[in-house]
């Protein structure tokens, strides 16, 4: 078997699947040019994604690796987390020689501007090499003004058991705790453990993460994007959340790669790139 990419229909989007030799296999839909599946084997699902996620022309898709650009949250006048991950992606590249490599697109135009005003590509890179997932988003400004943005991979990563979970390598970093208020905390020194909702925006944090899912390892790479996102809504949140529900929060854990805090600028015929990669520890 040679790896391969090949197009299919999720919920009625069409998608490309890619699949190593060795059975690895990742699911992206051009609808947000979203990651919905990432396999190290042919049964071993390491993304999240909601039974109850919507199905609807436009909505966004709760799970997977949902684009966010150009804002973050609600910290701007936009839609919350941007319109990137409500549009349709162009299919651009695709490499399978030494790992399956596919580039969506989403260009400016009249379902933006509206929206931002300004001109711009947007490019996803998804890859998938030996127990491993890489995305890496290119933002380029192709017009004649300076624009800012913020942005994040908002990663809906797969857990078996919630109360097993714990997220290292921030534990001497302060973080703006947004589930009370968006209070500065100061660092706690521990490991992160998901008790309660939890939402956590650690500005300028360390690039190299590990979550603990019991005896299951993943390390949590980033480059170029300066912040982490952590996110569990908790049992009361996820009770509250349509296209979520009571129960699913002890699936997931969100570890977002991101720059939120300060804006990125760019000029125009500059770009941006930041990339997150996702790997299975031996051992595992």
């Amino acid at each position: 078997m040679t790896h391969s990419i090949e197009p299919f229909t999720r919920d009625d989007r069409p998608c490309l699947r890619l699949v190593r030799s060795d059975g690895a296999s990742a699911e992206v839909s051009l609808h947000g040019a979203q990651v919905l599946s990432w396999k190290t084997s042919p049964d071993r699902e390491r993304l999240y994604l909601s039974p109850n996620a919507s199905r609807s022309a436009g909505g966004a898709i709760r799970g997977g690796i949902p684009v966010v650009f150009p804002q973050f949250a609600g910290r701007g006048p936009m839609i919350k987390h941007g319109f990137a991950r409500l549009l349709e992606w162009q299919p651009g590249e695709m490499n399978v020689e030494e790992a399956p490599t596919a580039i969506l697109e989403l260009v400016d135009g009249e379902q933006t501007w509206p929206l931002w005003p300004h001109r711009f590509r947007a490019r996803l890179q998804v890859s998938l090499t030996p127990s491993s997932l890489t995305v890496q988003l290119e933002i380029l400004n192709r017009g004649e003004e300076a624009f800012e943005f913020t942005t994040a991979l908002h990663t809906y990563l797969r857990v078996r058991r919630l109360p097993g979970v714990s997220l290292t390598g921030l534990e001497s970093h302060a973080f703006e705790d947004s589930a009370r208020g968006a209070v500065t905390t100061a660092a706690t020194h521990v490991p992160v453990r998901f008790e309660g909702e939890v939402d956590r925006v650690y500005p300028d944090a360390p690039h190299a993460l590990t979550l603990h899912d019991d005896e299951r390892v993943l390390g949590i790479e980033a480059e170029g994007f300066r912040d982490t996102i952590v996110w569990n809504p908790g049992a009361t949140l996820a009770a509250s959340i349509g296209d979520l529900g009571a129960g699913e929060h002890l699936r997931f854990v969100c570890v977002e790669s991101g720059t939120v805090v300060a804006p990125v600028r760019l000029a125009p015929g500059e770009r941006w790139r930041g990339v997150q990669r996702l790997s299975e520890r031996t051992g595992a």
